[in-house]
């Protein structure tokens, strides 16, 4: 598959995985006319006629973005050999560093590890096992991490899911000295008229953060979780089943809709299914989001 492009800048998907799972179990208040304003614009074969029966085909990727000075991977997945709570999860065996390798890059090519997040789909290829200790993945790389977000997950060592995450995928890293903790408007490069930088967005989880690519005139932005579905553009008040704190999460998630609705922004989700980048538009009573298959 040939990379999308943002200006100069190249953005290749390395898929770990893809899943699909019960809409009602992600949404757990979606309703019938939610279903019925999506399926006006995204055909989806798992969607389904009824409520009950439709199915969310999610996907678990990270993002390659090339500037020319640095690799930057953006969200790493869940990470091999694993234990998780949740069976998809659990005790992994994939071949992401093989499909790394498909675009020519090796673990020890990549310069810097952006997590948007600190959620355990997104943190877990920041290590892997070797002789028994989890050591990072990336060894020649400096790793971007939230503050807030450490500090939230540092604090917790029993929340539900994300601590073993962290012990395994997060920790380490820091142990290593190898991470930087980045609070908002971050500058990863700067370069005229465009750059690379970070913008918070909170809400999903504590110290969530929005990456920002612009060369040439042109502007992605790669949004973690701040919207993990089309679902959410039929009705941007939809919460997903994971949000930390469901009313920043949606002020977060109406603010940059609102923002970069009708314009030549493309935004690359952390977990939709292929294609994943496209340009949100307004619709009638709410957005709509249009895909770009390159």
């Amino acid at each position: 598959m040939h990379p999308h492009r943002i200006g100069s800048l190249t953005v290749d998907r390395i898929e770990e995985m893809s899943q699909n799972f019960p809409l009602r179990m992600g949404f757990a208040d979606a309703t019938a006319s939610d279903l019925a304003a999506l399926k006006a614009w995204y055909k989806n074969e798992p969607l389904a006629e009824e409520l009950e029966s439709a199915q969310l085909a999610l996907s678990v990727h990270s993002f390659v973005l090339r500037s020319g000075r640095h690799n930057i991977l953006i969200d790493s997945c869940n990470g091999n050999d694993k234990p998780r709570e949740v069976p998809f999860a659990n005790m992994l065996n994939s071949s992401y560093l093989e499909r790394l390798a498909q675009i020519d890059l090796q673990p020890e090519d990549i310069d810097l590890v952006l997590c948007t997040h600190l959620h355990c789909d997104h943190v877990g290829w920041n290590t892997r096992l070797r002789d028994g200790r989890w050591v990072p993945t990336f060894p020649n790389a400096r790793y971007l991490f939230g503050r807030a977000d450490v500090d939230f997950f540092a604090s917790h060592p029993n929340e539900f899911l994300h601590s073993a995450a962290f012990a395994d995928s997060v920790q380490p890293v820091l142990d290593a000295g190898q991470a930087d903790l980045v609070d908002t408007g971050h500058v990863v490069e700067k370069e005229l008229a465009g750059g690379v930088w970070l913008e918070s967005a909170s809400g999903h989880s504590p110290g969530s953060y929005v990456v920002h690519a612009q060369s040439g005139g042109h502007h992605g932005i790669f949004s973690g979780d701040v919207f993990h579905h089309p679902i959410q553009l039929a009705r941007p008040s939809l919460s997903f089943i994971g949000d930390f704190d469901v009313a920043a999460a949606r002020e977060t998630r109406r603010q940059l809709f609102e923002k970069h609705a009708d314009t030549a922004t493309v935004f690359y989700p952390a977990h939709f299914a292929a294609p994943t980048a496209g340009r949100i538009a307004s619709a009638a009573d709410g957005f709509r989001y249009e895909f770009i298959a390159r």
